[in-house]
């Protein structure tokens, strides 16, 4: 077994965005504009007398965006016809492909609200691809045993068993681990791909390097990731195959080239976007 290091660690920025939003970015900041195949690593912090604040209606083009509660609950809408909420531990999982206008708008009162939205992009031969929407409920999530931590795994496969959200082109793993026991724990990592951590609530080690809570530890490459950390730690494990092609990226919209960017705000000027 490969254990994986540490490449790089990137300490969360606060960013405003959306309506009255303050969010936590790690990927799509100075210091990591992209990981491919990820482009935006947002967690998402809503208080909960912070009312009329979210995410209005606009548009993506190019990519999949991902949606994965901790806390509260938030409600998508699109142009496409879907509607659907989620809650703590549940993911909706969107591909915008050719193009999509939604929303994302808190419905939990009394709450404070806590997620992620995570950017995926999508290979050149599936950027105009129809839209998709998938909505994970906790109950379709399994809860994954490992040596010491269990995992809630909305895709990807781990320990010989498989999360519910399907046919995305990169192969993404995407897991939600709390640790068991303190002290050290494995987890297998897919060899090749792109992977990260994101810690929940306490700070942990990979190797010699101590990791503190909303940061983004890049790993190297390996087959699996040693952790020392005290019980009731709780991380984020992503990963991904690299897609390995030039990204032109505007706001909402990534392409691969500068026309393809053009010809996207042409579109969506002119009424074409849909």
């Amino acid at each position: 077994m490969s254990n994986r290091k540490i490449s790089i660690i990137v300490p969360a920025q606060a960013v405003p965005e959306g309506k009255g939003v303050t969010v936590h970015r790690t990927i799509g900041r100075a210091g990591l504009s992209e990981l491919d195949p990820f482009l935006l690593l947002d967690e998402m912090v809503i208080g909960a007398d912070d009312a009329g604040t979210g995410f209005p209606e606009h548009p993506h083009r190019g990519f999949e965006t991902v949606t994965y509660m901790l806390s509260g609950s938030m409600r998508h809408k699109d142009t496409a016809g879907n509607v659907g909420e989620i809650g703590p531990g549940e993911a909706q999982w969107m591909t915008a492909g050719r193009g999509i206008i939604h929303s994302e708008m808190p419905t939990s009162e009394g709450v404070d609200i806590r997620g992620f939205q995570l950017w995926v992009n999508l290979p050149a031969a599936d950027k105009m691809k129809p839209p998709r929407y998938q909505d994970i409920p906790y109950g379709d999530i399994p809860t994954i045993a490992g040596d010491g931590y269990i995992a809630r795994l909305v895709t990807g496969e781990l320990l010989g068993e498989n999360g519910p959200v399907s046919e995305i082109a990169v192969n993404p793993l995407f897991a939600d681990i709390t640790l068991l026991r303190s002290g050290k724990i494995i987890v297998p990592v897919p060899a090749g791909h792109t992977a990260f951590l994101y810690g929940i609530n306490k700070a942990y080690q990979v190797g010699d390097d101590q990791v503190p809570p909303r940061a983004i530890a890049v790993l190297k490459d390996g087959n699996a990731v040693e952790l020392t950390a005290e019980k009731d730690t709780r991380l984020l494990l992503v990963a991904a195959a690299p897609i390995g092609e030039p990204v032109a990226r505007y706001g909402p919209f990534v392409m691969n080239t500068r026309e393809e960017i053009k010809a996207t705000l042409d579109d969506w000027n002119n009424g074409r976007f849909l």
